[in-house]
């Protein structure tokens, strides 16, 4: 054991005082923080105040499209839109609208022009406008009062409870939780059983696996490996989480409330009128807090190690398979990729449809349960997961890395002392079950 200790300290200072470390430590909470300010400032930066000209031949949209912070509707008369659409740039205007005589039973020909392509946010306003503005108009020529019609429309919403508690839920948050989640973790297993992989490689094309292989036993230089790296792996995540919890802290302490919200009135919930938005957000912020967290996140760290330690030893065992030709050992890794693909796979149906039979036997499964059993607990324990789904999860993975970890113990010990030959897979798999 205090051999595998001090491969342990040696793997984790030698990979915590890399630069590399730094910066990959400090852009991931950078980020975060150009995610929050960015929009903050574009929303509190004064755009330019765009003219849009109207010519109206039909008489039916005079004053009737609505102006905003940005865009100033200008109706123009008695002016021909052949000499205007070579001159509305001299006088100060950003395009051109022009409306028809049409049928108001079949409307068309309505044009905009503009020297460049028009903006998502001019396209869709303008449509949505006129397409209002006809179907009132449609709805008065057919006696139907627009008031009468607005009493009628039922906008009726299901309170979705769930559990004995009854708590509120709401499938858009359980599904990006579980996205995420099962995202983070198959974002896990690659970046680090890569990085175990190229350890051993380096160290084995280098030779210095021979000098430690004198001092210490391959299982316990692997473990060592493994182990170190998943400690800066942990190390790595405490950092964020504190420098992500300290900018959130910190932000509204350089920006104001109103600030901030027309940040949000900016962004994708910027169609809706204010009270929907305040209302959403404030659902959002109640079935945030009725997660149980207190059983996500201890799940996150036990399906983080466990699926890390499954398949790093596997990823370890490949890397003691390479040669002087690196190049060699890419068609070797497919077999431990593979699963992690489909995994990630299986993971976007599960966040879709939680209780599905592939969605359970992919979160038990252990090469495929990190990511998806990750995806499945927020939408709730024990009603969509049951206690026993969980539990056998658990066991599985546990098995699952002590299994692999013995194979790849059994290849990494043969494998990292044979060098010249180039190694196939089939070959590595005899090694298995030889006596030591």
């Amino acid at each position: 054991m205090e051999k595998i200790w001090l491969i342990i300290k040696r793997e984790f200072f030698t990979r915590v005082r890399k630069k590399s470390f730094l910066v990959t430590t400090l852009l991931v909470p950078l980020a975060f923080a150009a995610m929050i300010i960015v929009p903050i400032l574009m929303a509190t930066t004064s755009s330019q105040h765009k003219r849009i000209a109207v010519i109206d031949d039909s008489g039916l949209f005079e004053n009737k499209f609505p102006d905003s912070k940005d865009v100033y509707f200008k109706y123009l008369r008695n002016q021909s839109v052949d000499s205007l659409k070579l001159h509305y740039e001299e006088q100060g205007y950003e395009g051109v609208l022009y409306i028809p005589q049409f049928d108001i039973s079949r409307p068309s020909g309505f044009e905009f022009y503009s020297s460049g392509q028009a903006s998502v946010t001019i396209e869709s306003s303008i449509n949505r406008d006129i397409n209002d503005i006809i179907e009132k108009k449609r709805m008065e020529l057919q006696g139907i009062d627009q008031s009468k019609m607005d009493d009628i429309r039922s906008n009726v919403e299901v309170t979705f409870k769930n559990g004995k508690e009854e708590k509120k839920g709401n499938s858009w948050v359980a599904y990006g939780i579980g996205y995420a989640s099962g995202f983070i973790i198959y974002f896990i297993l690659l970046l680090f059983g890569t990085s175990v992989m190229r350890g051993v490689m380096e160290e084995k094309v280098s030779r210095i696996a021979e000098v430690m292989i004198s001092s210490v036993k391959p299982f316990q230089l692997m473990m060592g490996k493994i182990i170190g790296i998943a400690a800066v792996g942990l190390l790595q995540f405490f950092i964020w989480g504190v420098l992500v919890t300290a900018i959130y802290s910190l932000i509204p302490l350089f920006f104001s409330a109103e600030s901030m919200q027309a940040a949000t009135q900016s962004g994708a919930m910027a169609q809706g009128n204010h009270a929907d938005q305040v209302e959403m957000v404030r659902r959002i912020r109640d079935v945030v807090g009725s997660i149980h967290w207190s059983l996500i996140v201890p799940c996150f760290v036990f399906y983080f190690l466990g699926g890390y330690l499954f398949y790093s030893s596997l990823y370890a065992a490949i890397g003691s398979l390479a040669n002087e030709d690196a190049s060699d050992i890419q068609q070797l890794t497919i077999p431990v990729t593979v699963p992690i693909i489909i995994g990630i796979m299986i993971m976007m149906r599960a966040v879709q449809d939680p209780g599905s039979p592939l969605a359970v036997w992919g979160s038990i499964i252990p090469f495929t349960s990190p990511m998806v059993m990750m995806a499945r607990l927020p939408y709730g324990v024990p009603g969509t997961v049951p206690y026993w789904q969980l539990a056998l999860s658990f066991i599985c993975l546990i098995g699952g890395f002590m299994g692999t970890t013995w194979a790849a113990g059994r290849i990494y010990r043969t494998g990292i002392l044979m060098y010249g030959k180039k190694i196939t897979l089939k070959e590595a798999l005899k090694w298995i079950g030889r006596q030591p």
